[in-house]
């Protein structure tokens, strides 16, 4: 049986994920299922620190496009990712995976204030690692959080968990020969402006070596599988 190749992963997933084909609110059928593909690689010793995405419930761009203080929009998609959290926190708790979630907005009754370090001893304890509430300040997206917090606890790889498995020229969903990438670099994805994931993200993990592959969530058992198999999903590195 072939080994995982990363001993400390970072999963980045998307609200929308957690809303299944409604694209609002939380399917709990796919949490479900999610949750189980978490613990299926945490079960192999990977430690799994997790960014969560708020989308699904309030997106602060969107709102400030709308007119809303951008500030305060993006406060507000904060604290979206804070539920997303704490629902994905139950889902895997009642399936006997042990988590911690923090914040980088102190709300004590429900979470630990983020401190890296204190990340780091839970990872090493063996307890999936929630980030929520993003960096903590406006204008960053949780991209660029998956990507910070990935540096900060020392992970082998950024997981960015997409609806389409890969990397393609155009969205496969409107072009029928949309051509799919099997690896690129950091300054592919600004240069061709293919928007995986937005440019301070990229910059991040380029300048710290740290590899992103997108894949396709929406598979059961592909977050292991990626894992385990490099021809899933597309590969970003130097």
């Amino acid at each position: 049986m072939s080994k995982p190749k990363y001993k400390r992963i970072l999963l980045k997933l998307t609200g929308e994920a957690m809303s299944g084909e409604a694209g609002f609110g939380v399917n709990f059928e796919v949490l479900e299922d999610i949750a189980l593909q978490i613990k299926e690689v945490h079960d192999l010793g990977i430690e799994v620190g997790l960014v969560i995405g708020g989308g699904n419930t309030f997106r602060g761009s969107t709102a400030a496009e709308a007119g809303m203080d951008r500030v305060t929009a993006d406060y507000m998609g904060m604290l979206a990712t804070v539920i997303n959290g704490m629902a994905l926190q139950d889902a895997l708790e009642r399936n006997g995976v042990v988590t911690r979630m923090l914040t980088s907005i102190d709300m004590r009754q429900i979470a630990e204030p983020f401190v890296r370090r204190r990340a780091v001893r839970h990872l090493e304890k063996n307890r999936v690692v929630i980030f929520a509430a993003g960096t903590g300040n406006p204008y960053f997206t949780t991209d660029t959080t998956a990507a910070l917090r990935a540096v900060e606890i020392g992970a082998d790889v950024v997981l960015k968990a997409t609806k389409v498995d890969g990397i393609y020229s155009h969205d496969p969903k409107k072009v029928d020969n949309a051509e799919k990438y099997h690896t690129l670099t950091y300054l592919d994805i600004i240069k061709m402006d293919l928007k995986v994931m937005d440019t301070t993200a990229i910059t991040l993990c380029r300048d710290n070596e740290i590899p992103i592959i997108v894949f396709n969530l929406m598979k059961p058992g592909n977050i292991k599988k990626v894992l385990m198999d490099s021809s899933i999903g597309t590969m970003v590195c130097n």
